[in-house]
C-alpha cells in the first residue's frame, strides 16, 4: 500500500513537471516570435510536443492571461508582462535608473540601455529608445553578447572611464558603456549609450559615465520603498 501510494505521488509529480516544462517551452517559443503571433502547429513543432498537447496548454495559458489568442494565433499575454516587472535583478536598480537613463537620452539622443548579467549575455532590464531605434531597436529583455561595450563594462576588469566600441561589433553602430556599482563596490549592472557611426564618442562617454555615477549614488542611498511600489503598481482601470 505504502509503496503503491509513493509511486502514485511520484508519477503525479513527474506529470506536473512535464506540464510545467511544456508550458514554459511554449512561452519561450512565443518569446522568440516577438511581435509576430504564432499558430498551434508551428508552436508544437518548435517545442517538440504533440499538437493536441500544445493546444491544451495554450488554452490554459490563455485562461490565466499568460498568452493572448487572436484569430487562432497566439502571442505573449499581459500577465507575463506584469510578472516580469516584479523581477528585480538588484534591489532598487530599475527605480534608481529611471531618471539617469532618461536624462542621458535627452542630453545625447543616444539609444540608452541598462544591462545585467543573465545566462552568459548582457540582458537589458531598462531601456530608452534613441537615434538608433530604426536600425537597432533597444527593448527590455533583449540580450547582447559579452564582447560588446555593454558586456565588457558589465563583466570586465575594474577600470576608470567608459568602454568604447567604434563599430567593433556592428557596422554603423558605436557605443560607450560604464559599470554600475552597488554600495559595497560590486558591479551589478552597466549603462550604455549607442549612436550612429561618425559621431565623436568622447562627449557620449562623459555623459554615460555621469549617468552611471548617478545610478551608483542612487543605489548607495537606497530607493524608497514607496517609489519602488509606485513603479511596479498595475495600471488602474477606468
Amino acid at each position: 500500500m505504502n509503496g503503491t501510494g509513493h509511486a502514485t505521488k511520484e508519477t503525479a509529480a513527474n506529470r506536473g513537471r512535464g506540464v510545467l516544462e511544456g508550458a514554459f517551452a511554449l512561452l519561450e517559443a512565443l518569446r522568440r516570435h516577438g511581435d509576430d503571433a504564432a499558430g498551434v502547429t508551428e508552436l508544437a513543432q518548435a517545442c517538440g510536443v504533440p499538437k493536441g498537447t500544445a493546444h491544451r496548454l495554450l488554452d490554459q495559458l490563455v485562461a490565466v492571461g499568460a498568452v493572448e489568442r487572436r484569430d487562432r494565433r497566439y502571442r505573449v499575454g499581459p500577465q507575463l508582462y506584469r510578472l516580469g516587472l516584479a523581477w528585480e535583478p538588484h534591489p532598487g536598480l530599475r527605480a534608481a535608473a529611471r531618471l539617469p537613463l532618461h536624462r542621458l537620452r535627452a542630453a545625447t539622443g543616444a539609444s540608452v540601455l541598462l544591462v545585467v548579467m543573465g545566462e552568459e549575455q548582457a540582458l537589458t532590464v531598462s531601456s530608452v529608445p534613441g537615434e538608433l531605434d530604426p536600425v537597432l531597436p533597444v527593448r527590455d529583455g533583449v540580450g547582447f553578447r559579452l564582447d560588446t561595450a555593454a558586456g565588457r563594462a558589465l563583466c570586465g576588469p575594474r577600470r576608470t572611464g567608459a568602454v568604447l566600441d567604434r563599430e567593433d561589433v556592428m557596422d554603423g553602430v558605436c557605443c560607450a558603456a560604464v559599470p554600475v556599482r552597488s554600495r559595497d563596490g560590486r558591479t551589478v549592472a552597466a549603462v550604455a549609450g549607442m549612436v550612429r557611426a561618425g559621431r565623436r564618442l568622447e562627449p557620449l562617454a562623459d555623459a554615460v559615465a555621469e549617468a552611471g555615477a548617478a545610478l551608483s549614488r542612487g543605489l548607495a542611498r537606497g530607493v524608497p520603498a514607496v517609489a519602488q511600489a509606485a513603479m511596479f503598481r498595475p495600471a488602474e482601470r477606468a
